[in-house]
């Protein structure tokens, strides 16, 4: 939760920087406060004190989220840039307002010092550094070449090449150069796409010196491995924390622990934390005592009621239910009765249509297996990005996970070739259970595999030791059943609508409708927040963790290649399954 005086703060500053912009690009100027100290200050004049207060006003802007989100580099750039600010605006007209503000909030920041403790990124500093000596060049040699493009619309005579480097050195930080064109609307493009660049370069400089500390993946799971042989049966998704770009954060006791992924500034926490319950205190303590370190939002996706419970009472924070999991009793579940026909033809048509499935564990399964069932889930993935993160491992076959159970469809052709056409794959849930990871077919197949698939698994589980296995999640199911039933309300109707016409694009009542086939048992889960405003940036940031959407990373995906190449390997495109 956000101190309140590091909002004020923050807010303060977006004002602040905001009138510095506005004043900067107003045509007046008290050209008589300008002259009157000019010969005590060299070099200043009108566009150097109109170029100060735009770099100022531009740079308070960037950092007011910074300084609301109580950083320490924040806090030390705006106190600087603060003075600039009131400075500058001194000598503005009618400005003594803005520069008093300024000077006011300045002071205000050096006494409250002590609450902007947050910590950025240790190597943004040299990024940033990088950032600028890089970027800064590239707009240097862009503005050269807009300059120099524009040089038959050159007024004057004699410009040498000095001249226009002189012009795009004053352009990128909003200063009016030594050339004139004898256009204004060219003029005006020139300055208008050198400012452009300057800001480019100072805004990404500093978003990576602001930038959150990325949580590298620890190196070992052993000690999540020994959680989860103790009480991993608490926790369908517990099995998931064992992703690799998880970090996982014990309690002091170490018998406890909290997996979670930074994206966007925001801590997000898949499920319950692992561990005795009697213990999950401590760990959710250490956990938001780190989110307050570094000015994390904590956040929550797909807990228990027990879990949200335990989250609230120790976190002070709220919960929301999300949906439902559906989970299937393995000795209960029948093909037999009036409820299940629709399921029970289906499955025998596709076995008359010549398909076959069996059920093994990962162990075993064959290297090449192994390798053609990965490569053929990456064939039929419906989306150029792996999506999943909650209830997703993220990978296939790997010796680790020798206890994951792999159901395969298979289809023999005309020349007697068995065919893989879809597949399942489940992770384990404590030492009785399974948790669905991997759900896909061949898009060409015919429809009710996945069904096929399914009851293989759930005939198979009792041989296994299985006695119930979790299907996936659906998505606000309760408003979906009760809008349906006579007599719900208009609101609830509404609601009902609102999620069927989404359903167009997400699948939220087709995953209900096929969970519901099985006769499953619906367990709900929530959703952990800290306050109602931080849901949108929460709900960005679960998009993003479950690939939902994709911001480009150029650089990451270059250190990708590179580390591939140096090892002489492909990178293998993973495997995994998304809340929906």
């Amino acid at each position: 939760m956000t101190p309140r005086p590091a909002a004020i703060a923050g807010h303060t500053c977006l004002f602040i920087g905001l009138v510095d912009i506005a004043t900067a690009v107003s045509p007046h100027m008290r050209a008589a406060r300008i002259e009157r100290i000019a010969p005590y200050v060299p070099g200043l004049t009108e566009d150097v004190a109109r170029a100060a207060a735009l770099v100022c006003g531009v740079l308070l802007v960037l950092l007011a989220r910074g300084l609301r989100r109580r950083k320490r580099r924040a806090w030390e750039a705006a106190v600087a840039l603060l003075a600039v600010s009131a400075l500058v605006q001194g000598l503005r007209h009618h400005a003594f307002v803005a520069a008093g503000v300024s000077a006011l909030l300045c002071a205000a920041l050096m006494l409250l010092r002590g609450e902007f403790r947050a910590l950025s990124d240790p190597r943004g500093r040299l990024r940033a550094l990088g950032n600028l000596l890089l970027l800064g060049t590239v707009s240097f040699g862009l503005g050269l070449l807009i300059v120099g493009v524009r040089a038959d619309h050159e007024a004057g005579e004699g410009i040498s090449l000095i001249d226009r480097v002189k012009q795009v050195a004053y352009g990128l930080v909003g200063m009016a150069g030594p050339l004139t064109y004898d256009n204004d609307r060219i003029g005006d493009a020139v300055s208008m796409s050198l400012l452009a660049l300057g800001l480019l370069t100072a805004s990404t400089t500093v978003y990576l010196a602001l930038r959150p500390v990325r949580v590298e993946p620890r190196e070992g799971d052993g000690r999540v491995r020994a959680l989860l042989a103790r009480e991993g049966r608490r926790d369908s998704l517990g099995y998931f924390a064992l992703r690799e770009d998880k970090a996982v954060l014990f309690s002091a006791t170490g018998k406890a622990a909290v997996a979670y992924r930074v994206v966007s500034g925001v801590a997000v926490v898949g499920g319950d934390p692992l561990g005795d319950p009697e213990a999950w205190p401590g760990a959710i303590k250490e956990f938001l005592d780190r989110c307050a370190r570094h000015a994390w939002t904590p956040a929550v996706m797909g807990c228990s009621e027990l879990g949200a419970q335990v989250w609230a009472r120790e976190g002070g924070l709220k919960a929301l239910e999300l949906g439902d999991e559906a989970i299937v009793d393995t000795a209960d579940f029948s093909l037999s009765g009036r409820a299940m026909r629709n399921v029970r033809q289906m499955v025998h048509r596709i076995e008359r249509s010549g398909y076959s499935c069996r059920v093994r564990r990962v162990r075993d399964l064959p290297d090449d297996e192994k390798q053609q069932l990965r490569e053929a889930a990456a064939a039929w993935r419906g989306s150029a990005t792996e999506r999943g993160f909650s209830m997703a491992l993220g990978r296939f076959g790997d010796p680790a996970d020798s206890d994951c159970v792999v159901v395969t469809a298979h289809q023999e052709d005309a020349a007697g070739t068995r065919r893989v056409r879809a597949l399942l794959h489940f992770v384990p849930w404590g030492d009785d259970g399974l948790s669905l990871d991997l759900m896909r077919r061949d898009r060409t197949a015919e429809p009710g595999l996945n069904e096929l698939l399914i009851v293989a698994a759930l005939r198979a589980a009792p041989a296994l030791g299985i006695a119930r296995v979790s299907l996936n999640f659906a998505v606000f199911r309760a408003a979906l059943a009760r809008g349906e039933r006579i007599g719900a309300g208009p609101v609830l109707k509404g609601w009902r609508g609102l999620l069927v016409f989404l359903s167009r694009w997400f699948q939220i009542e087709s995953l209900y409708r096929f969970n519901a086939k099985f006769r499953p048992q619906w367990q709900p889960r929530f959703v952990v927040y800290p306050t109602a405003r931080d849901l949108p940036r929460i709900s960005w940031a679960c998009l993003q963790a479950e690939a939902f959407v994709v911001l480009p990373r150029p650089a990451e995906r270059l250190r990708q290649w590179v580390r591939h190449r140096a090892n002489g390997t492909r990178e293998e495109p993973a495997v995994t399954r998304a809340w929906t």
